[in-house]
């Protein structure tokens, strides 16, 4: 498995498309933090991010607290905001409207996504889709430090946005309550999202550093791929780097300016990721998961879990599955 799917699969991505919305000019719509509503939307997930597809018009975007400047929007721009941040969608710059929260203590009740109309006119100059992605933040998720706050994937300049035309055509399906739309839009926002990511990896300038930056240098691709093929294996930087082509020196720095962190510190965080998976999802002891997590002791294991995580294994545990979790 390639490293971004192998990273996304562990940190547990899941979509779902909650509002379908039709409005006209002069329109405000703002959207709570998520802090304020997670619970609400994606229950079962660690941390939401929003996200808006502008199927037809345009509008403009920007995060409350002013931490970055407006955008404007057209049709097919899609925009994202992973740290969670409140923000909101005007006609024009500036616009603020305080959300609805109501919306979304109902919106898990109903069908979705809910069909929302923000203007009396059968024909609506605005269509746009609201939807979240869940997802997990701890041990490890280098997807969220290395977005930015406010992110925007523009309509490609030629040829057709698939995934979006896609999702336009999942909205349609579902307003005519054909079954399986709900689930069809489910997979589709996830989709999106993977084609979003590929995009920005492969236009990401040279000088660029950060995971996705990682991704893109050859090397160092090469080299995280060898660590997420082989997480258990005893990797020594000599080895890693003979098996990258590269010197010692030349890997450790350059993974380093381009990851932000040193080859086995990454080694030891992604064995706490998938670690923690496995203390979430089975009733393995965890000796068990130290010992197929590269770990010579449960002692060590346990020493480098708390360090990274800031509770044992077994308090970890505890937390995530409830207190009818095996006790370690």
């Amino acid at each position: 498995m390639d490293v971004l799917s192998d990273m996304l699969q562990s940190v547990r991505l899941t979509g779902a498309v909650f509002f379908d919305v039709s409005a006209n000019h002069p329109m405000v719509a703002e959207t709570p933090a998520m802090r304020v509503v997670c619970d609400k939307v994606m229950p079962d997930a660690e941390h939401v991010i929003p996200f808006h597809i502008m199927l037809h018009g345009r509008c403009w975007a920007e995060p409350i607290d002013g931490s970055e400047e407006p955008v404007e929007l057209n049709e097919g721009d899609i925009i994202i905001y992973p740290r969670g941040h409140a923000h909101v969608f005007g006609s024009d710059p500036g616009q603020r409207l305080a959300p609805d929260l109501s919306l979304y203590e109902n919106a898990r009740q109903q069908p979705l996504p809910l069909t929302l109309s923000l203007c009396d006119s059968p024909s609506p100059t605005l269509h746009f889709v609201c939807g979240y992605l869940g997802c997990d933040a701890a041990p490890f998720n280098p997807l969220l430090d290395a977005l930015p706050a406010q992110f925007v994937a523009r309509r490609p300049a030629e040829g057709n946005h698939i995934e979006v035309d896609l999702i336009e055509n999942a909205v349609r399906e579902t307003r005519m309550n054909r079954p399986g739309g709900s689930i069809i839009l489910t997979r589709l926002s996830e989709l999106l999202f993977v084609s979003v990511l590929r995009r920005h990896i492969e236009l990401l300038p040279e000088a660029s550093t950060g995971w996705f930056a990682g991704l893109s240098d050859s090397n160092i691709a090469k080299a995280l791929q060898l660590l997420h093929e082989r997480p258990s294996h005893d990797w020594t930087l000599e080895e890693l780097a003979r098996e990258t082509g590269m010197s010692r020196s030349a890997l450790a720095e350059r993974f380093s300016h381009k990851v932000g962190q040193t080859p086995m510190k990454y080694l030891t965080r992604w064995r706490m990721q998938l670690a923690a998976q496995r203390l979430r999802e089975t009733s393995e002891p965890v000796s068990a998961i130290a010992e197929d997590a590269g770990f010579q002791s449960e002692s060590a294991f346990i020493r480098s879990f708390k360090s990274i995580v800031g509770e044992s294994p077994g308090a970890w545990r505890r937390k995530m599955n409830g207190p009818a979790a095996l006790m370690a």
